[in-house]
């Protein structure tokens, strides 16, 4: 094993640097994954979901894989061959919801958007009469744009409503039931503030009794997970895998800490400094890439200088500062950089780290 240990600053996009409290937790003894304490554990980290999901779902578990497997969980679970899946395409997550829906036998319906702009409901609802399921991604990472799930929710119908909410839960407001979420995924590693490994996972009644009886996923199966995270019909837990204790232990001192903050505290923590870092970059000379009006606070995206090198300037902030920033996706690998502001990296002093070393960096490098 190396001797060094590198202490980066994660401010790209995810992971972040997790919460003091849930890298703790990760060091307490190891329970059985059907042990009582455990069980009680998992019960806590279900309510404290349902708070930062704005659900009373009672099928809100954290679901042990990452947030794409989520999404995984999301479509396996809704869409028999044929169905119908109309879904919102404004970044790089949009077009992995097509990807996935059209390996479970999906009919897409792609509705696409020009990257950097949010998503438009009443093209959504116009593009098919009566689809199964509607999907869109509440906070884009790829582009760092926020879109309107509410609106989305208002046009449904009588689709099931999917929602990626990957980098949005504990930074800014989900309100999946006032909003119409019927099934929403999310993962650990951002604003959430824990490391990756877990995906917060919320469905609703509604949706769970429409779900495909047999998916071709068995570990993603909901009707078995439901029985192992919230009980079965006579209360007790049946076994279906062994769940990454120490992964959930370290989940609940994540929520724990953004909980004793309060939710509208860590919103205003994300949005001051996201405000803060965007108004430093375009102060700098520099210029944002989503659309004004629908910038995420915890994930900004910034253009590349005309004539300076992505790819040096973030390898320089790597070595001379121990930083990470993300570059672009697809065709903007090499004229977007991605910065993230998540967690507890979400303050002044971040701030004025980041602007400080760009400047330095596009300078040198």
């Amino acid at each position: 094993m190396s001797a060094t240990v590198l202490q980066r600053h994660l401010f790209g996009p995810g992971p972040c640097n997790p919460y003091p409290e849930a890298t703790a937790a990760l060091g307490l003894p190891l329970l059985g994954h059907l042990d009582p304490e455990f069980i009680a554990r998992m019960d806590r980290v279900g309510d404290g979901l349902r708070t930062l999901w704005g659900t009373k779902n009672s099928r809100t578990l954290p679901l042990s894989a990452t947030g794409s497997a989520g999404m995984e969980a999301a479509f396996v679970n809704t869409i028999n061959p044929g169905d119908v899946a109309v879904i919102a395409i404004n970044g790089l997550f949009g077009e992995r919801m097509c990807e996935v829906a059209s390996r479970v036998g999906a009919e897409v319906v792609r509705v696409d958007h020009e990257y950097g702009t949010p998503i438009d409901a009443e093209r959504v609802a116009a593009a098919h009469p009566n689809p199964t399921v509607i999907a869109g991604v509440h906070a884009e990472t790829s582009t760092g744009v926020v879109s309107d799930i509410a609106a989305l929710g208002a046009i449904k119908g009588d689709a099931l409503l999917i929602t990626d909410a990957v980098t949005s839960i504990g930074g800014m407001p989900v309100l999946a039931d006032e909003w119409g979420i019927d099934i929403g995924y999310a993962g650990t590693q951002k604003c959430i503030g824990v490391a990756p490994g877990l995906a917060p996972f919320t469905i609703s009644d509604r949706a769970f009794d429409r779900r495909v009886q047999k998916p071709q996923s068995w570990y993603l199966d909901l009707g078995l997970l439901g029985g192992y995270a919230t009980g079965n019909t006579g209360g007790g837990r049946t076994y279906h895998h062994t769940a990454p204790v120490a992964m959930v232990a370290s989940l609940e001192a994540g929520i724990d800490r953004i909980l004793a903050e309060g939710l509208d505290a860590v919103t205003k923590r994300h949005q001051e400094a996201g405000k803060s870092l965007q108004d430093g970059i375009e102060a700098m000379g520099l210029e944002l890439f989503a659309a004004e009006g629908y910038r995420l606070p915890q994930l900004t995206t910034v253009k590349v200088p005309e004539g300076v090198d992505s790819a040096k300037v973030r390898a320089y902030l790597l070595e001379r500062f121990n930083i990470e920033i993300g570059g672009g996706v697809g065709q903007y690998a090499n004229t977007v950089w991605r910065i993230g502001l998540m967690g507890p990296n979400a303050n002044p002093s971040s701030v004025a780290l980041i602007l400080a070393s760009l400047k330095e960096a596009i300078d040198r490098a």
